[in-house]
């Protein structure tokens, strides 16, 4: 009973999403599907987020959801529930809701398929769920195959479309590449230490060779990395986001990302802390990588969605400066509180103003039939509320204030400092103010360009919605960030209990 009210929002989740695949099934009539459907998704996400802030009540310590025996004395904990899983869940929830709200218009003009579009969006937010608080190897390859599968079918959802199924066949291609990869490494650790539980590889790495656990955290970096779109795991990234239905394309900019950041701390801080001395510099390098090519080469994007695509990229970047400064020293209760809570402020901030401006993309696409960014051209003649949320999340992306993003760079970037980490935290600082130029391009076309036809931008009513939310979101976290902060700090506290 205990482990059933431990797992409420992943159980609600989940009986949502087959219900929704049911009804559509059963249905076979598309009117019907497109204004049930939507709803059902809508609330089945907002009961799921209550049920995560009920578990959150009783979860302030850490409990197990799920435990698996490996033998006839010891059982093993597979799911994880404590703040920092819940904090993740929280950001795959608003991120499946946010996505379906946004989706919603897009889906009905693309698509006449659309029950599958929510039951695998319910699903997809259901794997990041599990890989957010998976403390297992076995479990965390499982969680990162069913959010992979998900993501395959999503990307590929328009299969009318050459592009769309293009971009799936690349990402599958890349992703079961990553996928095995990972798992070497994987077994590499298990061979090492004879253990598949992260807080039992701890305990075991004081006997095992520093040779083998090193190039399995290289090998493991490569399958995260994948997920997270760090360089040079990069590849699939642009040609799935380009060709992917926009709204998939908000997901993957958000979701997998999220997801694989919580998986990426959990397995480097509870199963690696002792060899942070040697995981510090490739990640410090694998940072200034990402955040570098990712701004150098959206110098010179024209569609919007590859341009967003490597936007993305660059942020992962950024969110990586704060795992390689927490691990810069070893931890203790001291000064634990410093890179994680700042990548879980960033995140936070990411989420809102990254599918922001999705939504606004979404939107314009719906009206305009393409995503280029010549096409901006004279927004703020068509839509000025849009022009403004655009500039406005532009900048949050970029790190001005007052936005989010501005309160995240800051905290991340300050605890690069604070350990000591001057060069990455300079590549930071630079590689923001490049990204000045692509993003002002857009709102420089928007704001002071012609455009050809000047009838105004009608906005559906929930797209609204998310734009609206997301963008007072986007300032809320800058001027009064104390609780979001706190929040963070509070998510992250219950790492230092491991050691």
């Amino acid at each position: 009973m205990e482990t059933l009210r431990l797992l409420t929002p992943e159980v609600s989740i989940a009986i949502v999403a087959f219900a929704i695949i049911t009804l559509d099934a059963m249905w076979n009539d598309p009117r019907r599907s497109a204004r049930v459907l939507p709803w059902l998704a809508l609330a089945g996400g907002v009961f799921t987020l209550a049920m995560i802030f009920y578990v959150w009540t009783f979860a302030a310590e850490p409990r197990y959801g799920f435990l698996a025996a490996t033998d006839a004395s010891r059982q093993v904990p597979m799911l994880a529930v404590d703040p920092l899983a819940l904090f993740f869940k929280l950001l795959a929830v608003l991120t499946v809701i946010f996505v379906a709200l946004s989706g919603g218009e897009y889906i009905e003009k693309f698509t006449p398929f659309r029950g599958e579009f929510y039951g695998l969006t319910l699903l997809a937010g259901l794997s990041l769920m599990l890989l957010a608080g998976s403390t297992n190897l076995i479990m965390i390859y499982l969680s990162l195959e069913f959010l992979s599968i998900t993501s395959y079918i999503l990307t590929g959802y328009l299969r009318q479309d050459m592009r769309s199924t293009e971009a799936a066949m690349k990402y599958f291609l890349y992703g079961a590449l990553a996928s095995g990869v990972m798992l070497y490494g994987f077994s590499l650790l298990y061979g090492a230490t004879g253990s598949v539980d992260l807080a039992t590889i701890a305990t075991s790495l004081g006997t095992a060779n520093v040779g083998l656990v090193v190039a399995a955290v290289i090998l493991v970096l490569a399958g995260f990395g994948f997920k997270i779109a760090l360089v040079p795991f990069h590849q699939w990234s642009p040609d799935a986001y380009e060709g992917a239905p926009t709204p998939i394309t908000a997901f993957l900019s958000v979701g997998p990302k999220a997801a694989g950041l919580a998986v990426l701390i959990r397995v480097m801080v509870v199963a690696l802390p002792a060899y942070s001395l040697n995981w510090t510099p490739i990640l410090s390098f694998i940072a200034i990588l990402t955040m570098t090519l990712g701004n150098l080469v959206a110098l010179w994007q024209s569609n919007m969605k590859r341009m967003l695509a490597y936007s993305s990229i660059a942020q992962a970047g950024y969110m990586l400066v704060g795992l390689a400064a927490w691990s810069a020293t070893p931890p203790s209760a001291t000064d634990f509180l410093g890179g994680v809570p700042s990548i879980l402020l960033f995140m936070f901030a990411y989420l809102f103003t990254n599918l922001g401006v999705f939504a606004v993309a979404i939107i314009l696409e719906n009206q305009l039939g393409t995503a280029n960014i010549a096409d901006y051209a004279g927004l703020i003649r068509r839509s000025p509320y849009l022009s403004v949320a655009l500039l406005i999340f532009f900048l949050s992306l970029i790190g001005i204030p007052p936005t989010a993003g501005f309160i995240g760079k800051l905290f991340v970037f300050g605890a690069a400092i604070n350990q000591g980490l001057y060069v990455l935290a300079l590549f930071g600082v630079f590689n923001s103010v490049v990204s000045v130029v692509y993003y002002f391009g857009v709102v420089r076309l928007a704001f002071f360009s012609q455009a050809e036809d000047e009838s105004p931008i009608r906005i559906g009513w929930a797209s609204n919605v998310v734009v609206t939310l997301t963008l007072v979101m986007t300032l809320l976290i800058a001027l009064y960030g104390q609780p979001f902060i706190q929040l963070a700090s509070n998510s992250a506290q219950i790492l230092a209990a491991n050691f």
